[in-house]
């Protein structure tokens, strides 16, 4: 329940502001304004907005880029282990996904259609 809300409100508040935004007027308790999300957001809520605002995804919350899957481009899979499970969905309308084990390095292929994917390395910022 807590990471939906979390979620919602990080994507509410990238979307409101696309990748920057100016800041605005401050509405403080004092004047008798209600406070913004911003103003009231703490922790991994404030970390999430932080991020977003700078045009950053650090928990892969918003759609991955696109790339062609092919050894020169291939898709890109981030991971905070040396390895990480990965599912294919071979064709577009194909309803099975082929699961099978990324581990860092090279780029590797799906061992059904061969599109390429290559884990990265990524480190999260919270403590």
């Amino acid at each position: 329940m807590a990471s939906r809300l979390l979620f919602r409100s990080a994507v509410r508040a990238f979307t409101r502001t696309g990748a920057v935004r100016a800041a605005a007027p401050a509405r403080y308790m004092a004047a008798g304004g209600i406070p913004s999300d911003e103003e009231q957001a703490t922790g991994l809520e404030k970390e999430i907005m932080t991020a977003l605002k700078r045009g950053e995804d650090p928990y892969n919350m918003l759609k991955p880029k696109n790339y062609k899957g092919t050894k020169e481009d291939p898709h890109i899979v981030p991971s905070v282990n040396n390895q990480r499970i990965v599912g294919c969905i071979c064709e577009e309308e194909n309803t099975a996904v082929v699961w099978f084990w990324l581990h860092k390095g090279e780029a590797q292929r799906c061992p059904n259609c061969g599109a390429h994917y290559k884990l990265v390395p990524q480190h999260h910022h919270h403590h």
